[in-house]
Parts: structure tokens; C-alpha cells; sequence
């Protein structure tokens, strides 16, 4: 008993949670290697794991009815084509104006219209609008301007609606040369316009914006959905930009500003010039909006399966066409095709793998959708829509022989006009939001989609490593700092040293590093606000002025805010002072890339790819020069390479040459993609400025720590 007394107690054996992070924590250079390569094989992997579409929503019962749009409403429509094409190419002055043409034309149908009344918004940097509602940024400073932009809206009220919600038909045109392309497009709008007042079944209003897009498409639009929803007013109560007269007679009507209820979706309508050599018109779909944000991929079926089971179009989404003809793409997917007859062989059962061509097409779409989301900027009008929560897709038909349009005068506008019926009747369908299906996906054709549950596998696999790498970076010096504390103490001059202290509080240092950097990309982020001041300066003259400040701010923060942390004997750890450096800015880096993804998750996979390597493989180069072994060369040199690709202005041209080829380009190009990125609000420009850049001058000072 006394013996059983006497004997030490059993240590309790750590939990297998425990025990598997320590293994890992233990083993992080595999772990970090085996998770990279498995991260892009994953990301390769994605055109395979692409699944079917399918319409979630059971209301919407695309095709159920059959299309009501006659011969009568086509002709019709061929004759208000003929007076906007005649009235284009009109020499002499006329007493009307576009605008008044086709709400003449709304108004002996029967329906509502109005004029809105826009002025050309200034675009100008402020850090600010990416947190700030749409309604912001309007050019008040420019209301006297002369050169109004001047939208004609039609409405139609539901026999059977309440008023509550509406569709809106978008056509924009630009009414100081309109083409026969944006003709044509009005001529469909006003085809279903003509239908959509004799039926009875309507239980939503519909709203037709002839967009003049004099300013641009997306500039129309965006200046009537912000007076729809947050109307501004002057000192007398009347909304600055609403006129109840028309444009060029000056003719009053008796409505001002008209209104329906909360949109369900909209369309944009849009026809241009095809290839002469396809075999039938192509129907192409765009649904990126700013941000990454996409439409409701229910939407996006809905169209696609009209189109092509009811009008025979042939629908596409946007790819990068360099993709097409890459010899390591057309050897990976030939390499994927034998994987998969392979796996067929062992199991029927296993539906693995798809032909050479599918796999080319399906990654060079999905390159283009994640591309088009990681840059956050519109690909169409339809971007401004989501802005306000609704659904909407631009519908560009691209004709066989436009130009030659007296060759086929109906065909066109029958089958535009019985999609756009099909879309708004299965629209019509519905008791609320689109809210079933996916509002997160990626597509690799206008049929097969990647949903956020298969793609975020690829960027968790690649992020998976930095707590990993930085909790071992952190115990690993923390254990050698203690052991040279342990020596420092026991030695006599130095007794009275707290090391205990020293040592818990020796990663501040690194920290505080950190800290100074990130808050310095802050300070990047406003610097082209200053810049964009000055007046008549090119793009290379700004690019290079925003990256001289950039450094200057960076030793002036440096010199006011990161002095030298001093405690005793500092100098004999010092060596290890870049691993905490480094167990820091991956951290730091982690959290950057893991928020990010919840705002747009194509800018965290993209950065993702360049961030990882580079903040696993930063080692001091002194320390390898100081090795002087081939392994260490090499890894020396990988270091240069990757800090010379991964700064931002060599990253945005590497990846412009890659995806869309860099004919033509110059060095200006990237101030004006940064430009577009501000213009836009893209969430992108933020990361840029405070996640990569302070990451990339955190690495470098990591490779010219002094050891």
C-alpha cells in the first residue's frame, strides 16, 4: 500500500485531437507539401467534378405553356425597327427625338411611360465606396451639365398582380447613333412589350428601360436603378433628375417619376454581329457582377433551357480562348481521359473522366468565370442589378448577317422575342425570391456548374497549411530562444535576468512588424486618391509616382513607428528572430486570404496560389549562403524567382499574358487596371493594397534578415 502510496502518478495522455495536431505541427513540411500539390491537383480536377444543372425551383416550369407571340406582333416590331433604323440614318433635323419615338409607340399600346432625366457620373477614386451603399457617389457638382442621358420607361400593370413586384426588360442603345444591332434589340423589347398588354395571365409588372447609353450601358442603368430605389431631391421636394416632359418637344405628361414594386429580375437584351460561318445564331450569356457575385443559377437554367430546347439557339459563356490551344492544357486533359478509361476498366461504375475537347472547353470556361469574379468588375449592365439584390443575366444574341438584315427580317425577332416570353412567364411562375438554387458556383458550360461545396475544396487544401507552418515556426523558436535564455541566466553576470519574461514576450517584436506593414498597405490604399488629383498625368507617370510614395511612406513609418526592439542580449538570438517574423506574417496572411474568400472567393483562390508558396518557401538568403550546398542554391533561388513573379504589377502582367495574351501591352496598363478596379468597387483593389502587397514586402524583408 505504502509502496502503491509512494509511486509517481500516471500522466494523462493527451486527447487524439491533440496528439494529431502535434503530429502535424511536428511534420508540417510534408503536410505543407502534400496539401499544395493536392490543392492544385484539386483545382485541375474541377472541369471533371462539374455536375449537370438542373432548375431547383419547381414554379418556374420552363417551356409548360406554349409561346404566344404571333406573326402580327413580329411584323409590328419589323415596322418600329424600320422607323428607328430610318430615323438614325435621317440627315436633316427632326422635331422628335428617339426617345419620343418609342414611348410614342409604348404609349398607342397602351402602356405608362416616363422620361428619366441623367447626368454623366464623374468617376473619381474614394476609398470608401466599397463600404458604401450604391446610392453613393452621384456628380452633384455637375448638374448644370448640357449633355443629359435621357432613359424612356414603359410600364405595364398586371391584371392580375398586386403592384408589389415587376420585371424589367433592359435595352440599352445609344441614342446619338443607334446601330442596327440595338434596333433590333428594341424591337424584341417592344415585340413582348405589344404581347404582354393583351394577355391576362400577368401577375407582375413589367418595366421596359430603354436605356440611352450615350455614357455608357452600365451608366444608364445604374442612374435609373438609383433614383428607383433612393431618389434624390432638391430644396423643393422634386427629384433632381425626373422629368415628366418629353426631351425634345417638350410635351408634359402626366406622370412624373413612375414606379412598380420590387423587382423579381431583369434582362438585358442585347443583339450584335455573329460569325459568317456559324451554322445558327449564338446566344450568349454573362452574369458576372461586381464582386463575384452571380445571379441565381436557376436564372441562368431558365434561359438556357428555352433557348436551346425551344429556339434552337446555341447558347455559350464566356472562355479564355488562349486556353483552347495550350499544349499542357490538351496534355493534362489526355493525361485525365486515360486516368479514367483506366478507372472504367477496374469499375463501370466509376464516372470518371471526360473526352480531351470537353475537359479544354470546360477549363477555359471556368478559367474566364474565375477570372471575371477576381477582378470584381461587371461583364455587362446587369452587374448594377445585383447591387440592389436582384437576379439579372445579359442575353447578347449574336446573329448570323446582321448587317444583312433585309435577308431575314422575322426570323430574328420571332425567336428573341419567344425566349424573352419563355423566361418571363416561367419569372411570372414564381410566389417569391429566387432563393433554391446556387447563389455561389463557378460555370464550365452554359449546362455543368461548380458548386461553392466542391470548389472551396482546392483553396482549403491550399490555406490548409499556414496555421500549421506558422504554429511550428512559432514553437520551434520559441524552444531555441528558451535554450539560449536557459544559458544566458545561468552564466553569473547574468543571474538577475527575468528570461522567463524575455522569452514570452519576444514575438511582440515580430508583431509589431507586421502590424507597421499591413498598416502601411492601408496607407497605399488611399495614396492614388491624392494622385488622382492631378490634373492631364499618364498612366506610367502615376504608376511610377504612387510607387515611389509607396516606399517613401514605408521609411517614414518604419523611422516613426518601428525602432528597434531593444532588451538585453538581443544579439544572441537574433538569428532566430526571422522564424517568429515569419510565424507571423503567415498567420497574417492565412487571415487575410480566409476573409477574402467570404467576400469574393475567385480573388482568395487567385491569391491563394501566389501568397502560399512564397510565404512557406521565405528563408533568409544569408542562411543559405552560409550553407553553400546545391539544396541550398536552389532554394535561394526559388526565393528570388517567386518574390520577382508574386509583386503586383509582374503578377497582373504574367497573368494578363497567360489568360488573355499581352499583345500591345504597356506599362501604364497596370495603373489603368487599378483604375478600373476603384471605378468599380472591387473588394480585389483591397486585398491587393492590404493582404498581398504587405505579405510580399514582409517576405522580402524575411530574405534580407541579416544572421
Amino acid at each position: 500500500m505504502e509502496t502503491m502510496a509512494d509511486a509517481e502518478p500516471a500522466k494523462a495522455k493527451p486527447r487524439p485531437i491533440i496528439r494529431l495536431g502535434l503530429f502535424l505541427i511536428s511534420h508540417s513540411f510534408i503536410v505543407s507539401v502534400a496539401c499544395c500539390a493536392a490543392g492544385i491537383f484539386a483545382l485541375l480536377l474541377l472541369p471533371i467534378l462539374a455536375k449537370n444543372t438542373y432548375i431547383s425551383e419547381n414554379a418556374l416550369m420552363p417551356g409548360s405553356a406554349s409561346p404566344m407571340l404571333s406573326n402580327d406582333d413580329v411584323s409590328r416590331a419589323r415596322m418600329f425597327v424600320n422607323k428607328v433604323v430610318s430615323f438614325d440614318f435621317k440627315t436633316d433635323s427632326s422635331s422628335i427625338g428617339i426617345q419620343d419615338l418609342v414611348a410614342q409607340h409604348i404609349t398607342d399600346l397602351g402602356g405608362e411611360v416616363n422620361f428619366h432625366r441623367f447626368l454623366p457620373q464623374v468617376n473619381k477614386f474614394n476609398p470608401l465606396h466599397f463600404f458604401s451603399s450604391p446610392d453613393q457617389g452621384i456628380a452633384q457638382e455637375n448638374y448644370t451639365c448640357s449633355s443629359y442621358g435621357i432613359n424612356t420607361v414603359g410600364f405595364i400593370r398586371a391584371p392580375r398582380g398586386d403592384g408589389k413586384e415587376a420585371i424589367v426588360l433592359v435595352t440599352p442603345y445609344n441614342s446619338v447613333k443607334t446601330s442596327m444591332g440595338e434596333a433590333l434589340s428594341l424591337g424584341i423589347a417592344y415585340s413582348i412589350f405589344s404581347l404582354l398588354t393583351r394577355v391576362t395571365w400577368l401577375a407582375k409588372d413589367i418595366i421596359w428601360l430603354a436605356a440611352d447609353s450615350q455614357h455608357g450601358e452600365y451608366a444608364a442603368v445604374a442612374a435609373w436603378l438609383r433614383e428607383y430605389h433612393t431618389p434624390s431631391f432638391d430644396g423643393s421636394g422634386r427629384s433632381l433628375f425626373e422629368s415628366n416632359a418629353s426631351p425634345t418637344t417638350g410635351r408634359k405628361r402626366p406622370n412624373d417619376f413612375l414606379r412598380a414594386g420590387t423587382m423579381a429580375a431583369a434582362l438585358v437584351i442585347k443583339v450584335t454581329d455573329g460569325s459568317e460561318k456559324a451554322e445558327r445564331d449564338v446566344l450568349n450569356l454573362y452574369a458576372e457582377a461586381s464582386n463575384g457575385q452571380m445571379p441565381n443559377l436557376d436564372l441562368i437554367n431558365v434561359v438556357n433551357y428555352l433557348a436551346v430546347n425551344g429556339q434552337r439557339l446555341r447558347v455559350k459563356v464566356e472562355k479564355l480562348g488562349s486556353l483552347l490551344d495550350s499544349w499542357w492544357l490538351r496534355s493534362l486533359a489526355e493525361l485525365f481521359h486515360k486516368l479514367g478509361t483506366v478507372a472504367r476498366s477496374l469499375n463501370p461504375q466509376w464516372n470518371f473522366g471526360i473526352s480531351v475537347a470537353e475537359y479544354i472547353e470546360g477549363s477555359a470556361t471556368l478559367a474566364s468565370s474565375l477570372y471575371n469574379q477576381a477582378l470584381g468588375v461587371p461583364t455587362g449592365p446587369h452587374g448594377v442589378f445585383r447591387d440592389y439584390q436582384v437576379d439579372s443575366i445579359t442575353m447578347e444574341i449574336s446573329a448570323k448577317r446582321v448587317a444583312n438584315y433585309k435577308n431575314r427580317p422575322n426570323e430574328l425577332l420571332l425567336q428573341g422575342g419567344r425566349l424573352v416570353e419563355g423566361v418571363i412567364r416561367s419569372v411570372n411562375n414564381l410566389l417569391e425570391k429566387f432563393h433554391q438554387s446556387f447563389f455561389l458556383y463557378l460555370l464550365t458550360s452554359p449546362n455543368k456548374f461548380v458548386s461553392v461545396g466542391v470548389y472551396m475544396i482546392p483553396f482549403a487544401l491550399l490555406v490548409a497549411p499556414l496555421p500549421m507552418v506558422a504554429a511550428s515556426l512559432f514553437t520551434d523558436s520559441t524552444r531555441r530562444i528558451s535554450g539560449m535564455g536557459t544559458k544566458v541566466a545561468s552564466s553569473p553576470a547574468s543571474s538577475d535576468i527575468p528570461a522567463i519574461s524575455f522569452r514570452s514576450w519576444r514575438w511582440l517584436h515580430a508583431a509589431k512588424t507586421v502590424f507597421i506593414v499591413h498598416f502601411w498597405g492601408a496607407v497605399v490604399t488611399l495614396l492614388p486618391h491624392f494622385l488622382s488629383l492631378v490634373q492631364d498625368s499618364s498612366p506610367l507617370t502615376n504608376l511610377l509616382s504612387w510607387i515611389i510614395l509607396s516606399a517613401f511612406t514605408l521609411l517614414i513609418l518604419q523611422a516613426i513607428l518601428g525602432s528597434s526592439f531593444s532588451l538585453l542580449h538581443m544579439n544572441r538570438t537574433q538569428g532566430m528572430e526571422w522564424t517568429l517574423l515569419k510565424s507571423v506574417t503567415i498567420a497574417a496572411a492565412c487571415t487575410g486570404l480566409c476573409i477574402m474568400s467570404v467576400i469574393n472567393f475567385a480573388t482568395a483562390e487567385l491569391g491563394a496560389l501566389m501568397l502560399v508558396p512564397m510565404c512557406l518557401m521565405t528563408r533568409p538568403l544569408m542562411l543559405d549562403a552560409k550553407a553553400k550546398t546545391l539544396k541550398s542554391f536552389i532554394r535561394a533561388a526559388c526565393n528570388v524567382v517567386l518574390i520577382f513573379l508574386v509583386f503586383p504589377p509582374v503578377a497582373y502582367y504574367l497573368w494578363k499574358g497567360a489568360l488573355v495574351g499581352l499583345e500591345n501591352a504597356r506599362v501604364g496598363d497596370f495603373w489603368n487596371w487599378v483604375e478600373s478596379l476603384w471605378t468599380w468597387n472591387s473588394a480585389t483593389y483591397i486585398y491587393m493594397c492590404m493582404v498581398h502587397l504587405p505579405c510580399w514586402v514582409l517576405c522580402v524583408h524575411t530574405l534580407l534578415y541579416p544572421c
